[in-house]
């Protein structure tokens, strides 16, 4: 069945000659852009481009198609432009309480999207540990602010997961068979650990007391995560962390998963003044589709 997003794809392949650079513009892969047409094609029943090496064209009759679906959504364009004038969204600012390891990884997508469907609202990021997105929200002093393992029904959009992981040293004594099966919070407990906290209450030293046990050695207390993980190529210990902040260059590292697996879920709150605002209403909504 053809949709909104089928008739932008074309559209857009039309006007770069080119399904990669097309497929990256709207959001999606090349593998499912290439599917989408061959799906609308054979819906339609004729050729919408021609394929040659390295380039795409369009065929007769394809470049009437390609013109009654500029012109449908210009018309949908337009029809949205009415419904955002009538909410108030060509203009207002959003504040959004994150940490830097979801700002970084979790946000840029979510926020580019919602950029483009209205530009005219200015989201801005504050960054703090946990503990202070929580008292900016009991201030009312953002809009929305992101939450470590909210609880259920609490977070309007859940924004995704990140697991906890082992760093040691690439010649540990458990890095060879915990490679591959993982490794237990009790096997970690009583090695030499630097504590990470990544400025937030969630971190390896409350996961351990979470599970009942206790760190018996800690070597190094450290704020940033990238930091442990050095130290713990130095062999200094190992560390835990979250996979999202793993530094890019893992060399003499071990990155071994947890067994069972443990996760830090985000999720988007909103305070009082969020909820009263329109356009903060709208970014949870396209987030949440």
């Amino acid at each position: 069945m053809m949709n909104l997003l089928h008739w932008r794809l074309l559209v857009a392949v039309a006007d770069a000659n080119n399904i990669s650079r097309a497929a990256e513009e709207i959001g999606m892969t090349q593998s499912g852009a290439s599917q989408a047409i061959a799906q609308l094609e054979a819906s339609l029943g004729f050729s919408v481009f021609t394929r040659e090496r390295r380039y795409i064209g369009v065929t007769a009759l394809g470049e009437q198609v390609v013109a009654h679906a500029r012109s449908m959504i210009l018309q949908l364009n337009a029809i949205r432009l009415l419904a955002d004038e009538s909410r108030e969204l060509n203009s207002g600012r959003i504040r959004l309480a994150s940490f830097p390891s979801v700002t970084s990884t979790f946000l840029p997508r979510l926020l580019r999207d919602f950029k483009r469907l209205y530009p005219g609202i200015e989201v801005v990021i504050l960054e703090g540990t946990d503990e202070e997105v929580e008292e900016w929200l009991a201030q009312d002093t953002v809009e929305l602010g992101v939450i470590m393992n909210p609880a259920p029904g609490r977070a309007k959009v859940v924004l995704g997961k990140d697991a906890w992981v082992a760093v040691m040293p690439a010649r540990h004594p458990l890095a060879g068979f915990a490679r591959t099966s993982g490794i237990t919070l009790e096997e970690l407990a009583d090695q030499s650990f630097i504590l990470a906290t990544g400025g937030c209450l969630v971190n390896g030293q409350s996961l351990m007391e979470n599970a009942g046990l206790k760190l018996t050695d800690v070597r190094v207390k450290v704020r940033d995560w990238v930091s442990a993980c050095l130290l713990a190529g130095e062999g200094l210990g190992v560390a835990l962390v979250p996979e999202s902040a793993l530094p890019e260059t893992l060399h003499g590292l071990c990155v071994v998963p947890l067994a069972p697996a443990l996760y830090r879920e985000f999720g988007l709150v909103c305070s009082p003044s969020g909820n009263a605002s329109a356009a903060t209403q709208a970014l949870l909504n396209g987030l949440g589709k």
